[in-house]
Formats: structure tokens, C-alpha cells, sequence
């Protein structure tokens, strides 16, 4: 799903990581030998207008070979219509003391990557630092200046900042700020340092804590949730960061006639005021490409809706702006709503806009959220990672939560028909119903033909069989709440026939039952919260043996309920015929678990696995 404000997140409130933005590569297995930092200090001198300059130096020694790719060249992300980079210097230093300079040919400016198709609307860009020569157990360091022209905000400051999966010895966080701007602040893992500040000014200091770090867990919360990080703002509360975001965006929601034209014509016909704001929300979302634009004030404030309408393309504030001006003119009232679409599900005390990544829509009348710029999600939906999520509506200030539920299925029915010689032919349907079917719908409609008769191929082979068959995408310019698609063939070795042989119960059909739990269990044990979203999936599969192959055994039926988890597997025997029935639901309070709630899923999960790979004995000859 877009992500509109991610690129302004990296780009301009974490301009200090930018060069160790590659140090996320490494694997989460705890803090990473392989380089360490001996020396990273950020200096912000803050003016009252909100504008500052901003000194980073950082020196890392290479350790082990695999850091080298990863840390031989700097990345520094900045905005053209913001910032200025100057007093870039860089340089290699060898065991022996030799220091090699990079010279200016080998600090490379070029835009940054842009998601759509409109490269030319697009101010961030990156200067890359190429270091020469290096090797392990060199030091490479650098040393730049950001001047910030014009503040996010005018008349505010605020950061965010987190630890790197390395040994730092020297990690400074510095704010010389005028005296009339209180900075507020939320550390963790961070430890103020007492400054000497010169009259007129306070300087505040913060010292990482260095120490061993935690392997980040599947599927658990963002690292900003639990670990070490450091928010400082001069916004005293998150209603006085909504009031700055909400000045500057509002005046671009004035209506056109062209807008309340579009609005009439496609409310025409319905009677409430729910169906009205889908089909506008639906219409924005088909019609308004997402293109990530970040231009004029950093990407905080979006383009006039009237430019959008006719543009046909925007960021998410774009389409939240186009979209509230056009429930507007159908008579509903909306607000922008800020949210993290990554997985963080705490906001820091402090507030500041690195945690808020996203722009969606609220109608207080409804109660009702809309992101219409997921072009996998229906109006009336919300992407997985937007469930359950505090957000912060921009009108009123006011602090929400997202639905942490919505209704969403998963069923597969599937027969095969197994020969003497472990032939087997298949015809499997997939429906997904409620908030899941637009997203398999529009996942058909993005796959080229070419690709879809490949399907049944490439399904075979991740289930250790090969054959081929046909696919069928079903209606894919329908819509509503439920999508159907099949799909039949023959595999050449679905059974090990003859002779004795065990046969497979669980075939995981893109989104049956074994994918529905999978990434949930893949951890043994948790001390992270983690995400554990709703399920509601069902598979019905028949096996039909040809005369002469005996059914020797069928595994035990199963029925396990705790933790709001619930699976029911069962298996009889119709004449020469297996009837394989599974199910799963699981439902929290939240969207999020604690590791105490892992501690009584993992022997249910364990169980389920267990189940899922039971098999028929059957015989021939």
C-alpha cells in the first residue's frame, strides 16, 4: 500500500540516519558485529521561525567483509525546496593512520527514486559519498551541513531518532534551541547530558545508551514501540501538532464547480449518507493515481483539490484533500487523519510527524474511516496495517483509534482424483469475502495473463509436484464483497503410488488455512508485541481414490479452543472418497498480543502444524 509521507519521514525528519540507512540490512539477530560506530553526533541549531542548521558527523570501522557494501558509500537525503547541503567532507582512514579523502567527483547528487509516474514533481533528492579504498578495518567518516530554509512547520521543531543494530562508543543527539521554545521529550534507551548553553539559548543533550540489542521477532510491533529511540518536539501535545498540520492543509479543500459537479454525479441515485461517502471514497481510489509528490513545503501540505481532480494523480494528502472536498460538496464532514502505516502502534509523548507516515479520511457522522488511496482495498475497508491504530484527526485534534476488526473470510473448496500410477487431477475454488476480496481481486488484475496460466505450474511446484492446469480469474471488473477464482489441472506425482504410501491433507491454495496462521507461529518464543490479526478461514478438500487403492488410515480428528483461538479438523471416509474439513478463527481484543498471549496460543499453533502435516495411508496393488 502507498505510503505518502514515508519518503518526507526519511528524507527530512531523519536526515541524521540517512547514511546509515543501508544498516538495516543486516540480519535482526541482536546488535551486529560486523560494524561499529565510534563516533555519531547530530547538531541541530534551531531558529525561532523553526528553520535550522543541522552538523552530522559520524565515523564506523568496517569489522567483517559483509560490511563493506553496505557502508562503503553515504547516503544524505534532503529537499530541494527546503534545504541546502553544504561542508560535505569524507574520507577513508587505514589501520596505519593513512587517511584517503574522497574527492569531489566521488560525491554523486542524483533525484531520489520516485513511486509513480510523475519523477518530475519530486524535490527530495539524495547526495551519495563514495569512499575510496576501502577495506575491513578501515574507518570511513563523514562530516556535512543541512541548512533547513523553511521550517515543516513554521514556528515548530521536532525529531525522531532510534539506536542502530551496532556497538556505538560515542552517539550524541544535540538541540541548541532559542530559549522561548521549550522542547518536550520522550526517550528511551537515551540519557540526557547536561549542555552549557549561551544566553538566549538552551541547548539540549542526549547520550545513547550503548548495550546489546534485542533480535527484532517476526511480525512484531515497530521497533519504535519498545526499543531505543528519542522524539523531541516543541508541540506541547498532539492537538497543537494537529492545529499546525490542519492550518496549513485546510485552505487547499476549497471546492470547484468541477468538483461539486463530479460529487453530484456520483452520489446521484443513493440515498444515505454511508453510501454517498463509499462511492466517493471508491471513485477517488479508481480514479486518482497514487504518485508520490513531495514538493513546496516538504510534502506536509497537499495540493489544492481542485489541482488534483484535475491532475488525476496524488499523494495520499492529495487524495485525502481531494476527497474531503468532494464529501463536502455532498453535504458530509471530514477530517484528515493522521497514522502510522507501518506496524508502530504507540505514539510518542512527544509529538512529531517521523511516527505519522500516512493520511487517511474520518467522517465523525459514520464513524467511518477511508483510505482511498489502497487501490487494493474497497471503500468501506482499511488495509491490514491501518487496523487498530492510533490515529490523530487533523480538524478537531482529538486522538482516535482505527476498527481493530472487520469482517474478512477465506475458503477453498478442492477435489482430486487420484490413479493407481499417484496421478492426481484437481479443480480447486478460492472465494474471499469481505475486506480481503478486493485485495485477491486486484492482485488477479495486476498478474499479466502470461503470468495467471503459470499459476497452476508454479502452485504444483511449491508443493513439491509438477503438472500444469488452467486458471480461472472469475469476474475481476465486478466488485462488492466477495471474489471467486478457480483453478483445475493434473499433477504427475500427487501420491507415491503403488505400494504403501502417505498422502498429503493440507494444501496451502494461496490463503487457506496453513497460510492464514503461518507467519503468526514462526517464532518458539516472545518477548515482543506482535501483530496478530483476525482470521476466519475454511478449507473443504475431497480425495477420491481410483478401485484399488485400499485407505489404510485417516489421521485423528481435532477440536482445540483457547486464547480466543479456535480449529476444528476433521476426516471421514465416503466410500473410496476422504473428506478433509478444516477451519481456524482467531479473534483479540486488539490487534496486537503480548508475548503472556503467546505463551498460550504456541500450543495450540504447535498442535494446528502438527494436524496440517498428518497424511492418509493408503495402499495399492
Amino acid at each position: 500500500m502507498p505510503t505518502c509521507l514515508a519518503a518526507v519521514l526519511s528524507a527530512l525528519l531523519l536526515l541524521a540516519h540517512a547514511g546509515d540507512a543501508t544498516a538495516t540490512t543486516a540480519p535482526d539477530t541482536g546488535t551486529d558485529p560486523s560494524m561499529v560506530v565510534d563516533k555519531y553526533i547530530q547538531h541541530f541549531v534551531v531558529d525561532t521561525d523553526g528553520s535550522y542548521r543541522l552538523t552530522v558527523d559520524n565515523i564506523k570501522t568496517i569489522v567483517l567483509q559483509r560490511a563493506l557494501q553496505a557502508h562503503s558509500q553515504y547516503y544524505i537525503s534532503y529537499n530541494t525546496s527546503l534545504d541546502e547541503i553544504s561542508e560535505v567532507e569524507a574520507y577513508t582512514v587505514k589501520p596505519d593512520g593513512r587517511r584517503i579523502p574522497v574527492p569531489p567527483e566521488q560525491v554523486k547528487d542524483q533525484q531520489e527514486p520516485a513511486s509513480g509516474d510523475a519523477p518530475m514533481f519530486q524535490d527530495t533528492r539524495l547526495k551519495i559519498v563514495v569512499f575510496s579504498d576501502v577495506a575491513v578495518g578501515d574507518k570511513v567518516a563523514v562530516h556535512y551541513v543541512l541548512q533547513r530554509k523553511t521550517a515543516l512547520f513554521p514556528g515548530h521543531f521536532e525529531d525522531l531518532s532510534s539506536s542502530q543494530f551496532y556497538s556505538s562508543k560515542q552517539f550524541h543527539l544535540i538541540y541548541d534551541m532559542p530559549a522561548s521554545m521549550l522542547l518536550y521529550a520522550d526517550a528511551a534507551g537515551f540519557v540526557p547530558v547536561p549542555a552549557s548553553s549561551a544566553p538566549g539559548r538552551q541547548v539540549y543533550q542526549w547520550q545513547y545508551v550503548n548495550g546489546p540489542n534485542r533480535r527484532i521477532e517476526s511480525e512484531s510491533v515497530s521497533y519504535l514501540d519498545y526499543g531505543k529511540r528519542l522524539a523531541v518536539s516543541t508541540f506541547p501535545n498532539y492537538a497543537a501538532f494537529a492545529r499546525a498540520y490542519h492550518a496549513r492543509a485546510q485552505v487547499q479543500a476549497a471546492a470547484s464547480p468541477a468538483i461539486g459537479a463530479l460529487a453530484q454525479e456520483v452520489t446521484a441515485g443513493l440515498d444515505t449518507p454511508r453510501a454517498k461517502a463509499l462511492a466517493l471514497s471508491e471513485w477517488v481510489r479508481r480514479n486518482i493515481r497514487y504518485v508520490a509528490v513531495y514538493t513546496g513545503a516538504g510534502g506536509v501540505v497537499p495540493h489544492a483539490a481542485a489541482t488534483v481532480l484535475g491532475n488525476r494523480y496524488g499523494d495520499c494528502k492529495d487524495h485525502a484533500i481531494l476527497l474531503e472536498a468532494l464529501l463536502a460538496a455532498a453535504g458530509i464532514d471530514s477530517s484528515a487523519a493522521l497514522i502510522n502505516s507501518g506496524n508502530a502502534y504507540r505514539l510518542p509523548d512527544a509529538p512529531t510527524l517521523g511516527i505519522f507516515n500516512h493520511v487517511i479520511t474520518y467522517i465523525p457522522a459514520l464513524d467511518l474511516y477511508l483510505d482511498s488511496t489502497s487501490d487494493a482495498v474497497a471503500a468501506g475497508y482499511l488495509p491490514p496495517a491501518a487496523l487498530g491504530k492510533p490515529v490523530l484527526l487533523a480538524k478537531t485534534g482529538k486522538l482516535a483509534q482505527t476498527p481493530s476488526m472487520q469482517a474478512e473470510m477465506n475458503r477453498t473448496l478442492a477435489r482430486f482424483e487420484v490413479g493407481k500410477n499417484g496421478r492426481g487431477s484437481f479443480r480447486v475454488v478460492r472465494t474471499a469475502g469481505g475486506a480481503i476480496a478486493e485485495p485477491y481481486r486486484q492482485a488477479v488484475r495486476d498478474t499479466a495473463p502470461a503470468e495467471r496460466d503459470l499459476f497452476v505450474e508454479r502452485t504444483l511446484h511449491a508443493l513439491g509436484q509438477h503438472g500444469d492446469g488452467k486458471f480461472d480469474a472469475g469476474l475481476l471488473d465486478g466488485a462488492g464483497d466477495e471474489y471467486r477464482m478457480g483453478f483445475a489441472g493434473v499433477s504427475d506425482n500427487f501420491a507415491d503410488l503403488p505400494g504403501p504410501t502417505g498422502v498429503a491433507t493440507s494444501f496451502n491454495f494461496w490463503g487457506g488455512v496453513s497460510e492464514s496462521f503461518a507467519s503468526m507461529a514462526q517464532e518458539k518464543t516472545r518477548t515482543q508485541d506482535f501483530m496478530c490479526p483476525g482470521i476466519d478461514a475454511a478449507d473443504e478438500t475431497a480425495i477420491a481414490f481410483a478401485p484399488g487403492i485400499r485407505i489404510m488410515a485417516l489421521p485423528k480428528a481435532l477440536a482445540l479452543g483457547d486464547a480466543g483461538l479456535s480449529y476444528q479438523a476433521s476426516y471421514a471416509r465416503q466410500a473410496n472418497t476422504v473428506l478433509v474439513r478444516r477451519s481456524v478463527r482467531f479473534r483479540h481484543a486488539g490487534m496486537i498480543c503480548t508475548p503472556a498471549d503467546y505463551v498460550r496460543m504456541r500450543p495450540l499453533l504447535e498442535r494446528m502444524m502438527r494436524d496440517l502435516k498428518s497424511q492418509i495411508i493408503v495402499k495399492a496393488g
